[in-house]
């Protein structure tokens, strides 16, 4: 782990790891992709949002992207956890993360005009709208976050996710993942409704992830809190 530390202080081109991340979050995960009324684009600027259970959520949606798709696809991170350490550094940036604060949000670290600012530089985004992760895999409610994003950028694809299995594969508080096999699917994309409230929006944008719970082997009926 030193010596992994050492290295950390000189320049690393994250672009040449990222391939090995891409191998090594597959074979962990053993996540098949499926595209349900929806196609991979590169050529498209989105928001893929979905549930949120482990650690491996952001990686694992990341991977599953074609490579083309990926290269333009930014996790996003909360700064006060990713960014704390020179290895929690390193990794996010691995899978090019972008960092937003959570904490002390001043009007010059705006989260979501630091995600707009992204997306209109051409980057699509994966984003959690829960905030945090599920212990038991009930999907919970969705914060506002997504709204904003929706309304900051009207013209961008609002791609619904579903991840299984995730939250067992590596629970909260667990370091070392248990053998399971994980399904990655993607669904129609969505747009914000002219005259839409938000909570009508989150509401329609949590039951396009829920509805993705039957195109995945062994689900039985979609939870929600």
């Amino acid at each position: 782990m030193a010596g992994w530390l050492t290295t950390l202080r000189h320049p690393i081109d994250y672009r040449m790891l990222r391939p090995l991340a891409v191998t090594l979050t597959r074979l962990i995960t053993g996540a098949n992709a499926t595209w349900v009324n929806c196609e991979p684009r590169a050529d498209r600027v989105r928001v893929y949002f979905a549930n949120h259970g482990s650690h491996l959520d952001f990686a694992t949606l990341w991977a599953a992207l074609p490579g083309d798709v990926r290269d333009k696809t930014r996790p996003v991170a909360a700064r006060d956890y990713w960014g704390r350490t020179r290895l929690s550094r390193a990794t996010i940036n691995v899978f090019n993360g972008l960092l937003i604060a959570r904490e002390g949000i001043t009007r010059r670290d705006n989260p979501i005009e630091q995600m707009a600012e992204a997306m209109r530089a051409g980057h699509s985004l994966i984003l959690f709208p829960e905030g945090t992760r599920s212990r038991d895999g009930v999907i919970g409610e969705f914060k506002a976050g997504l709204y904003h994003l929706a309304s900051k950028v009207p013209d961008a694809e609002l791609v619904p996710v579903y991840l299984q299995n995730l939250n067992r594969i590596l629970p909260k508080g667990h370091l070392l993942p248990i053998p399971l096999i994980s399904s990655v699917v993607f669904g129609a994309p969505m747009l914000m409704e002219a005259g839409e409230r938000k909570h009508d929006f989150l509401a329609r944008a949590k039951q396009s992830v829920m509805n993705l719970m039957a195109h995945t082997p062994g689900t039985s009926t979609p939870q929600s809190s």
